[in-house]
């Protein structure tokens, strides 16, 4: 395998922008979108869409770990996979991503698809939501995140994943563990996914196989092919084209303030184009791709004054919430369960239950007005 860095960046950012690509894509062609299947359950007793999403990360979780076990990636050094189990921060900034995420009517990698489709409310809601992450990670919301919401919570003696923990507990070898509880996640949702018949359609079924794989292929990219065991330069294990200088898969929250950085500082030296980046581009332009193919592709904007403020304030609940979680609904739900990451369970409880109150007080808006 080639080890010049240079033309190691260049496949991982050509490789981020076709996953991109492919992610938008389907996403726009099968409506696959997070607070769409909590809202369906919530609002019509309909988890079809829920079926899709549960399958995707099943798809993820099982690839991943196949991928870990097998020798093709190590993935200990991840963002998710650290020793400090932030729980606060990461069931704080779940809540508020879910409930930001209904008001602005989908997470952030579904205002990158309904952007490319042509709404632009979706694309203000992805600039707020771009802002409010940069603020989150290093402007003013930085602090309190950083002083008082990180640091709560246990130190472990190793990574947070859970074979890793059961590991250090009771003894058993890792690939084992793995093993075992992928099977013990994977048979009953397998067997709760297969009651319904609208799932069992190929449309949510390989559109699910689809993006759960996607996940499994931005591992390896970001952990194989961009990963040097020793920096030419540094002599230090590198993960090249990465913004967190880890291995990374598809996220949505903090890669849309990178791109917001690169755009306003083109010609700072020090802002390059990363993994994450291209794929937020490629999702955008994937996205647009597949809403013109289909005919699908229609301009929209903003009902009235108080459709605008609610999608501001789901922006910026989304934008903080996200980076203060260390991931969205894709990040912490897809990426980050992959791993069975410990704080990416706490993070996604604390999305749905963000996105549960936020479907109830709009009902409650509705009653009152109504």
């Amino acid at each position: 395998m080639d080890t010049n860095p240079s033309q190691l960046i260049q496949t991982v950012l050509l490789c981020g922008l076709a996953l991109g690509v492919a992610f938008g894509a389907l996403a726009q062609a099968t409506r696959f979108c997070t607070m769409g299947a909590i809202a369906d359950v919530v609002n019509f007793g309909d988890a079809t869409r829920l079926r899709t999403w549960v399958w995707a990360a099943l798809v993820a979780l099982v690839g991943t770990q196949a991928l870990i076990g097998l020798g093709g990636v190590d993935l200990s050094a991840s963002i998710y996979t650290g020793r400090r189990l932030s729980w606060l921060a990461q069931g704080l900034g779940g809540l508020a991503f879910g409930f930001g995420m209904v008001l602005a009517s989908g997470c952030a990698s579904r205002a990158l698809v309904r952007a490319g489709g042509g709404s632009l409310k979706a694309l203000v809601v992805l600039l707020v939501v771009g802002f409010a992450a940069q603020m989150t990670l290093r402007g003013a919301f930085a602090l309190p995140r950083v002083e008082w919401l990180d640091p709560v919570g246990p130190l472990l003696a190793g990574p947070q994943d859970l074979p890793s923990w059961l590991s250090r507990h009771v003894g058993l070898p890792l690939p084992w563990l793995r093993a075992a509880l992928c099977l013990l996640l994977a048979v009953p949702l397998l067997l709760w996914l297969r009651r319904s018949r609208d799932f069992l359609q190929p449309g949510p079924l390989l559109g699910g196989l689809a993006i759960g794989a996607l996940i499994v292929m931005a591992w390896f990219v970001t952990g194989s092919l961009g990963h040097l065991s020793e920096h030419p330069e540094t002599l230090e294990p590198a993960w090249l084209a990465t913004n967190s200088r880890r291995p990374e898969a598809l996220s949505f929250v903090a890669p849309t303030a990178y791109t917001l950085d690169l755009l306003t500082l083109w010609s700072d030296r020090g802002t390059v184009l990363s993994f994450g980046i291209t794929t937020v581009l490629g999702t955008l332009l994937g996205a647009a791709a597949s809403a013109l193919l289909r005919r699908e592709f229609r301009w929209e904007g903003f009902r009235d004054v108080r459709d605008t403020a609610q999608h501001l304030v789901g922006a910026v609940l989304m934008g903080a919430g996200g980076v203060t979680a260390l991931g969205c609904s894709i990040g912490q739900g897809l990426s980050g369960l992959s791993l069975l990451s410990a704080g990416s369970f706490i993070a996604v409880a604390g999305i749905v239950a963000g996105a549960v109150a936020a479907l109830r007080y709009q009902a409650w808006v509705i009653d009152r007005d109504g």
